[in-house]
């Protein structure tokens, strides 16, 4: 068995290193280096390939057409590689053993010239995300990568890579060895709570649009894209006692629970509203804060859930099942805050005026004292009306503040858990139902150290990650098993 590989054209140094690493094996057949560029400088052992970038529709077909062994290895790095012991022979033997079209494994990463264990996660059919993490060695069989490569669109600038995986999934099984086979150095140290919105920062537009379009087609190809055709939505068939109820879970928020409920409170409407804050067993005096406001203005209901064992999904469908909820559910965190005074009318009016049965707005990322970061405003401008519900099942959220025609959240519930119980709402309800937008910005969201996405290990990120993994799988072939009943 002998191996093709594929790696970036770094520095000198850099490249060097890489190139003697891998020509340490004798499984190594060839070795190119990509790039878009004159080749800045020779190395022996290695071969140019003036293709353009290794994100590039072009470069992976030039990839599927000079490799000629029976596996391809392809380095998405800059940085040096480091293999362990027998590293390649353990990828052909898990690939031969398994079947697999691409193998990929966990690593070991160099963070300030510390050495750590970096996990990543299995891959699932609803592993559709473009920025997946197979780490930075991907391990395909030649002959699934030349087949995949086929539908790889040469015009592609930033989305090569995704889509020869994406239909490599098709054609063959993913495969995670959960061994660590090699050590990369690790160039992006934000914390967690930094680099979650990057894939919804407006200067990286162009990149989703077409990581959009490529899993639009992938979709298609599958089974699971749903045309534009929605449920109606009927809004006077039920009686409510207010038109609209904001729901805020809250457990232990004393710093920041009353901006919200003054943020709310504040809202100027046309219609009648209230708010319904359920508080999970606060100690911190949280709950003694709310009291007082519920003493002062009777638009406030106090909910004590009855169980000890909900999350924040669990709240949320106790706040919804409460016989005060209003016709329209809509949400606010405990850490965040409405733009203005406008906020609940303008998610009111964009139910009635889109015949919605779920609302998102846009935000603004602001610090603890208000101030705007950076990436500033999230509007998920990429959402459109025809393809919205297809797109979700690629992003990793669907934006805020969200809001529900509250008969359709009572029928399918949220998830209790912790953490993307709103994300596996959105996608459940655009199974059937249109989702309308704000594009201007109505809400605050708060970054502080407390927020639960500050700073978050590896292994619980992973957690996070591999729990909307499934709901896209659950999502994924739910709306297969849809499309095969028409």
């Amino acid at each position: 068995m002998k191996i093709t590989c594929f790696i970036p054209c770094g520095s000198e140094k850099e490249t060097i290193s890489t190139v003697r690493e891998l020509r340490q094996s004798e499984l190594v057949a060839k070795i190119y280096l990509t790039g878009s560029d004159k080749q800045p400088f020779a190395i022996e052992g290695a071969e140019w390939l003036n293709s353009g970038t290794l994100t590039s529709g072009a470069t992976i077909q030039s990839i599927a057409l000079m490799s000629l062994t029976e596996y391809t290895l392809i380095y998405t790095r800059h940085s040096p590689l480091k293999l362990v012991q027998y590293a390649l022979e353990r990828f052909i033997r898990v690939a031969e053993d398994t079947g697999s079209g691409l193998v990929y494994s966990n690593y070991l990463a160099v963070k300030a010239g510390v050495l750590t264990s970096h996990p990543v996660i299995d891959y699932q059919e609803g592993s559709l995300r473009d920025d997946f993490n197979f780490g930075s060695l991907l391990f395909y069989r030649t002959a699934t990568l030349k087949v995949a490569a086929e539908t790889v669109g040469s015009e592609l600038l930033h989305s090569g890579l995704y889509a020869l995986r994406l239909t490599a999934s098709l054609v063959a099984p993913i495969i995670r060895i959960p061994e660590n086979l090699y050590t990369e150095e690790e160039s992006d140290l934000r914390l967690s709570g930094e680099k979650i919105f990057d894939y919804v920062d407006p200067k990286n537009r162009a990149v989703q649009i077409e990581m959009e379009a490529v899993c639009t087609q992938f979709l298609k190809s599958a089974g699971a894209w749903l045309s534009p055709e929605f449920k109606a939505v009927e809004f006077d068939k039920e009686n409510f006692p207010v038109e609209a109820s904001v729901i805020i879970p809250v457990k232990n928020r004393v710093r920041t629970i009353e901006d919200a409920i003054q943020s709310v409170l504040s809202q100027k409407t046309n219609f009648t509203f209230n708010l319904i804050i359920a508080d999970n067993y606060s100690n911190d005096g949280t709950t003694e804060l709310i009291e007082k406001y519920a003493e002062r203005d009777s638009r406030l209901i106090h909910l004590i859930p009855e169980r000890k064992d909900l999350g924040i999904g669990g709240c949320w469908n106790a706040a919804a099942d409460h016989p005060n909820c209003g016709k329209f559910a809509v949400q606010l965190d405990s850490d965040d805050l409405y733009l203005d005074d406008t906020t609940l009318q303008q998610v009111v009016d964009t139910f009635y005026r889109e015949k919605c049965a779920m609302v998102v707005g846009s935000y603004r990322m602001v610090n603890f004292a208000l101030e705007e970061i950076p990436p500033g405003v999230i509007d998920h401008k990429e959402w459109t009306p025809e393809n919205g519900r297809n797109n979700a099942l690629r992003i990793n959220g669907l934006g805020a503040p969200r809001a529900f025609y509250t008969p359709v959240l009572r029928c399918i519930k949220v998830p209790n858990v912790n953490y993307g119980e709103d994300y596996a709402l959105g996608l459940a309800i655009s199974r059937y139902y249109q989702i309308g937008r704000i594009y201007n910005p109505i809400y605050l969201c708060r970054r502080w150290d407390d927020n639960s996405d500050a700073s978050l290990s590896v292994e619980v990120m992973n957690g996070h990650n591999l729990y909307k993994d499934r709901i896209r799988t659950i999502e994924f072939l739910a709306r297969k098993r849809m499309n095969e009943k028409m």
